[in-house]
């Protein structure tokens, strides 16, 4: 099902009438769904991203954020269902055309040269320049002023424009990538997973990027993996498994302990004791320690017989 992307004659965007007038979100998907072949990575996933709002999607590994992430940012076109991006049905070719829309992913990697300055890896080709053909060249003192300014307005105030990118921290460098996203005129700001391989301090140096993003009117993606992370600056929350929807919610609908629970696998625990209670001794005593895990989250009893549904 990958031939549509390589149809040069298919429109970046169509001109689908709005479908909410001016409260309509920034980015919507309805059905959405995605397939290689005969498996189906996507179905039916429907959410919305706000301006000023963080959108949470939840899943483990396999459970499909990296197919939607990859749709929204334009590197994959949906093949069921609809994208809205300011009301406007889109179908992107790459993903050239969702930045140049306003939609920009900040992945694991960050796309940084480590041994390079600050202010290079902010701008990263696109540095502004003075002077006329041929004498243009770039224009270092504003670079870094612009890197300096941009920076200080998501709350780090870095030493050194010229301090090369990898002596920051892990926290300062997600900074650097959300902020050139920002200067870059991003409306939609999607995070892969930036507090994955973050301890404790740094991934609260992210949470709080985040937050400055949302303040600062975007509509945030959060991807990731940890209930803990996303709940504190959450404002809606997509559970996947296996490239569905476990649940859509507004905070207002869930607690953090529901969407802990929800992500722990209930039917899975409950499952996983069963076997082990039967095998006796010391993987009886591990059983009963999953079970209690399982009664702590809420999780009922039952829970084992619901199987993989939603």
């Amino acid at each position: 099902m990958s031939g549509p992307r390589h149809q040069k004659e298919s429109p970046t965007v169509t001109t689908t009438p709005a479908p909410a007038g001016a409260d309509a979100p920034l980015l919507r998907v309805s059905d959405l769904g995605k397939q290689y072949g005969n498996i189906i990575a996507l179905r039916g996933i429907t959410a919305d991203v706000n301006s000023g709002e963080v959108t949470c999607i939840l899943g483990d590994n396999g459970a499909g954020k990296s197919t939607l992430i990859k749709t929204l940012a334009g590197v994959h076109q949906h093949d069921a269902g609809e994208f809205l991006f300011e009301g406007r049905a889109v179908r992107f070719s790459g993903p050239r055309e969702a930045l140049d829309l306003g939609i920009a992913t900040v992945y694991q990697d960050l796309a940084m040269v480590s041994l390079m300055p600050v202010w290079r890896n902010f701008f990263l080709g696109r540095e502004p320049t003075k002077g006329v053909w041929p004498l243009r060249r770039i224009d270092v003192a504003e670079a870094k002023q612009i890197t300096k300014r941009e920076l200080k307005a998501m709350g780090i105030d870095i030493r050194d424009p010229e301090q090369p990118v990898g002596t920051l921290s892990g926290g300062e460098r997600q900074c650097v990538a959300i902020a050139r996203a920002v200067y870059f005129g991003a409306k939609v700001l999607i995070l892969d997973e930036p507090t994955a391989a973050l301890g404790v301090k740094q991934s609260g140096v992210v949470l709080k990027y985040i937050i400055a993003a949302r303040e600062r009117g975007l509509g945030v993606v959060f991807i990731t993996h940890n209930p803990h992370h996303a709940y504190p600056v959450g404002d809606r929350f997509l559970l996947l498994k296996r490239g569905q929807s476990m649940g859509y919610y507004e905070k207002s609908q869930i607690t953090r302990d529901e969407l802990t629970a929800l992500m722990a696998g209930g039917a899975e625990l409950e499952q996983l004791s069963h076997e082990l209670e039967k095998g006796g001794g010391a993987a009886a005593v591990a059983a009963a320690e999953i079970g209690d895990e399982a009664h702590e989250l809420g999780i009922p009893a039952t829970a084992a017989t619901s199987g993989d549904a939603g």
